[in-house]
């Protein structure tokens, strides 16, 4: 009986070691769920600056997709995972680098989406630590939701924004180009 019990133990712990991935250090869940989505992690990788980890970064769709522009375009429902591991992140450095990244995905033409981008950044201006994980879904019926360490900090409609928020990553001139890559499973 002994010996039943520590191989249902361990199996049962195989397959929650199996139900995520490590990159960089940090376990992602293989899928989340989101009221009825559930998504699957598409691809991850590790935003870095100057040689330093800054955050981990998954991205979450409900199909496989390698194609960057296709997942701006659509119109379905997806996310993206930010898990912080640099003490050096703080929330100025985290609002001018989303002030950089809507300037890049955009072209430059952030005026037609300047009062969501400005409500997008109220959402860091709490103090950022170290492990603080940032769930940024997009829903079509409800827009752009984003969450700090699991609680609702707030909600953005509007398919333009949302195109340009996944442009961050995913766009010609991403935050990241390895982050890109891995975001992408490539």
């Amino acid at each position: 009986m002994k010996n039943v019990i520590l191989l249902l133990f361990a199996v049962f712990s195989i397959s929650i070691a199996g139900a995520q991935t490590e990159i960089g250090g940090i376990s992602l869940p293989n899928t989340l769920e989101y009221g009825s989505e559930e998504l699957m992690l598409n691809g991850a990788g590790v935003r870095e600056k100057f040689w330093m980890d800054m955050y981990v970064g998954g991205l979450y769709l409900n199909a496989k997709s390698s194609n960057a522009a296709e997942i701006m375009k659509a119109d379905k429902p997806m996310a993206i995972k930010l898990h912080m591991v640099s003490k050096m992140i703080t929330s100025k450095r985290m609002i001018d680098a989303v002030n950089e990244g809507f300037e890049n995905a955009t072209n430059g033409n952030t005026a037609p989406i300047s009062s969501e981008i400005a409500k997008f950044k109220s959402f860091f201006d709490e103090q950022i630590n170290q492990e603080d994980v940032f769930d940024i879904v997009y829903i079509p019926e409800d827009g752009v939701t984003v969450y700090k360490n699991g609680n609702e900090s707030g909600n953005i409609k509007g398919l333009d924004f949302k195109r340009a928020l996944f442009g961050i990553w995913l766009s010609d001139k991403p935050a990241d180009k390895d982050l890109k890559k891995g975001m992408l499973g490539k």
